[in-house]
């Protein structure tokens, strides 16, 4: 991996992480282009960036995440990402296996196309309109939604949404709540691919991996930063899109990608 391919990456990263696209599915597939998905380097990469869109959130919701006197706000967050820790190390080496095939996840990324253009339709009555009035149960039944994008392609963001608006939160609150589950969700991934898990090939923790060499050092610091600045952006936008438009266009827009990247793919098997 060179300088302007880290860049790329961690500006796909930043800009897809919180938008119901899949993020995982779009960096492997900006990886795979580049010829370099193989390297053990670029897949502790495409997950360690993910610390700098978490940081996008706590700075543009940092009131939300700072106020102490509100106990339960820390309780939801924390029963709600349980289901995804545990799956998450269950399933761990069948998702590895899985990540280094762009052709599935392309068609993954289709099919979620089709659930979002009619998810608008299929919950019309919303009654909760701001996160203190989700209960643990509703965090804990979007926790487990979240753990549908185990499959890559799937999207974390459009999973808990879905199961947000299930739960009968608003659009913007379920979107506004995925945020927040995200925390302590990727938090938890970037910990243990750093420090607790040996990538196959190089039998190396990942701070090793990192440790090898002062380029992946710089890599690893430039792609948080960038990551962590186009997220922000990213976030802002959309919410705009979503509180106007719903989730119509981000359907569109997976089955068009979707379906270039299964022929490129495909082609070029």
């Amino acid at each position: 991996m060179d300088y302007i391919q880290a860049i790329i990456i961690a500006i796909v990263e930043g800009l897809t992480e919180y938008l119901p696209v899949s993020s995982t599915a779009h960096m492997i597939f900006t990886s795979s282009f580049f010829g370099i998905q193989e390297d053990e380097f670029v897949k502790l990469f495409q997950v360690s960036i993910q610390f700098g869109a978490i940081l996008a959130v706590v700075v543009l919701y940092w009131k939300k995440f700072f106020d102490f006197t509100k106990i339960n706000f820390y309780v939801k967050l924390a029963c709600a990402v349980l289901p995804a820790l545990i799956l998450g190390k269950l399933f761990d080496d069948k998702i590895d296996a899985i990540l280094g095939n762009p052709i599935p996840i392309a068609i993954v990324l289709i099919v979620g196309g089709f659930v979002l253009l009619f998810i608008d339709n299929v919950f019309k009555n919303p009654v909760i309109a701001n996160e203190e009035n989700i209960t643990i149960k509703k965090a804990v039944t979007i926790g487990f939604w979240q753990c549908l994008a185990m499959m890559p392609g799937t999207s974390r963001s459009a999973a808990s949404i879905i199961g947000g608006m299930q739960q009968g939160l608003t659009r913007d609150t379920a979107a506004e709540f995925s945020f927040f589950l995200a925390v302590p969700t990727m938090l938890a991934v970037t910990v243990y691919s750093l420090f607790l898990k040996t990538f196959e090939v190089s039998q190396l923790k990942g701070y090793e991996l990192l440790l090898q060499s002062k380029d992946n050092m710089k890599f690893f610091l430039l792609g948080n930063v960038i990551a962590f600045i186009v997220a922000i952006l990213a976030i802002k936008l959309f919410i705009g899109i979503i509180k106007k438009y719903g989730f119509k266009p981000w359907g569109y827009y997976r089955i068009v990608a979707g379906t270039a990247l299964l022929i490129y793919f495909t082609i070029n098997k």
